[in-house]
């Protein structure tokens, strides 16, 4: 209450004035402090840690007054398990002293995605498929066929690979693609009496592909099964051989007995008169 009495005693431009000395002086204060509470001058330079292993990223980080953060991960197949990929702040930034550093790492395990169903696309498409599931184009195989750079098998490992199928992220996905029909027309092979794995294997080998296939009723095993008719046949009616371009299709009637001749045997040319 003294102090209150002695206060209320001062005239009041007296008070005025102490108020403003104590303002100016807390001002001072604070600018003065202002240094201390900003870290003023202790701005540090961000060092590129990409590449490094996180041991090694968070002792030069730490070294430097950082805090590092592990704040995400990625898988890059080119890239060793472990190692950082990206980092915030970016490296060259300035910034001060004790700034948290968030890395992302690459995973030591790559995650699984499904096999899209890439047979009948084109080779862009197909692409641009695999980048979207994060898998890479291996080898690409090109074969006979009527529709020219589209896809005809999917392999991995050099395997047919089904869609659907889990397969780890980044694999090498080998593409067989259309080149189209040749240019060059040849003798249809004869099948007729051929095993169908045999007959497979001989219409493979002439670049051709197989058609529809027909089977008795009578066949239990399909690869054992015996090529009694093809089309187009070998030969014509008139006996002359039948031409056929790399690409096309045979088709062939498969039956559990082996035939003792083509069921469709050409006619024979007439002899001609003398």
């Amino acid at each position: 209450m003294k102090m209150f009495h002695n206060i209320t005693r001062r005239s009041f431009g007296f008070n005025v004035l102490v108020i403003c000395g104590l303002i100016v002086l807390l001002g001072i204060l604070f600018f003065l402090s202002l240094g201390f509470l900003t870290r003023h001058n202790q701005e540090v330079t961000v060092p590129d840690v990409r590449g490094k292993s996180i041991q090694e990223a968070t002792s030069v980080l730490e070294g430097l007054g950082f805090d590092v953060e592990v704040r995400d991960s990625i898988y890059i197949d080119t890239m060793r398990a472990l190692l950082v990929y990206e980092q915030t702040p970016e490296r060259g930034d300035v910034v001060k002293s004790h700034r948290t550093i968030y890395l992302t790492v690459n995973k030591l395990v790559p995650p699984m995605v499904p096999m899209p169903d890439l047979e009948g696309l084109t080779y862009r498409s197909a692409e641009m498929t695999l980048r979207a599931r994060r898998l890479n184009i291996g080898d690409t195989i090109y074969k006979p066929d009527f529709a020219t750079n589209t896809v005809l098998q999917q392999l991995l490992n050099g395997k047919p690979i089904k869609p659907g199928k889990e397969i780890p992220e980044g694999s090498n996905i080998t593409l067989v693609l259309s080149s189209g029909t040749g240019s060059m027309e040849n003798p249809v092979p004869e099948t007729v009496g051929m095993t169908y794995m045999e007959a497979r294997e001989v219409l493979a080998a002439s670049n051709l592909n197989i058609g529809t296939v027909l089977i008795d009723g009578g066949v239990t095993d399909t690869l054992g099964a015996f090529v009694f008719r093809q089309s187009p046949p070998r030969r014509n009616e008139l006996g002359e051989l039948n031409l056929i371009r790399a690409g096309e299709s045979v088709d062939l009637w498969l039956s559990a007995a082996k035939p003792v001749k083509d069921s469709i045997a050409p006619v024979q040319k007439p002899a001609t008169e003398e």
